[in-house]
């Protein structure tokens, strides 16, 4: 039987899969036996469709998130006005660091923005400075006052 594809690739498999994948990661030996178990697939099947929504780009990564403060880790959101001409090399720059753990354009006068990790304020503040002498694009460092957690799921099941 073929599985019926939506317009973007994507079977009832896939979606299924990208449902449990973001919110319910089994933490198993074998984790994708388990993902398998839950779609009817077996492991190798669901390993595949892994591997393929990767290298489709539909998955960027798969790991943990980690309450950074928690294990003595400060955090900031930053934000840079771009230009286009220096547009790819600052996200390269930012995206080749570590402690970068997403970032995000704007239609704004303040077009990139990211959040960064790092072990105190001062490794942050070097961070910052390390990227715009790089760069040359100056990085506005916004600490946050008051951390609100709110969870991010993307619903694949219509």
């Amino acid at each position: 039987m073929i599985a019926e594809k939506t317009d973007n690739g994507l079977d009832h498999a896939d979606r299924r899969l990208l449902d449990i994948i973001q919110t319910d990661f089994p933490l198993a030996a074998r984790p994708y036996a388990v993902l398998g178990a839950a779609l009817g697939l077996d492991e190798e099947e669901t390993l595949e469709r892994v591997r393929d929504l990767r290298r489709r780009g539909i998955i960027r990564r798969i790991g943990a998130n980690f309450q950074s403060a928690r294990l003595g880790f400060v955090s900031t959101l930053c934000a840079a006005k771009v230009s286009p001409e220096k547009f790819d090399a600052f996200v390269a720059t930012i995206n080749a660091h570590p402690g970068v753990t997403h970032n995000y354009l704007r239609e704004h006068s303040y077009n990139v923005w990211f959040t960064l990790i790092a072990p105190d304020q001062n490794a942050i503040r070097d961070t910052l400075a390390a990227i715009t002498a790089r760069t040359g694009v100056a990085v506005l460092n916004l600490p946050a006052s008051r951390m609100y957690k709110i969870r991010v799921d993307f619903p694949m099941q219509a």
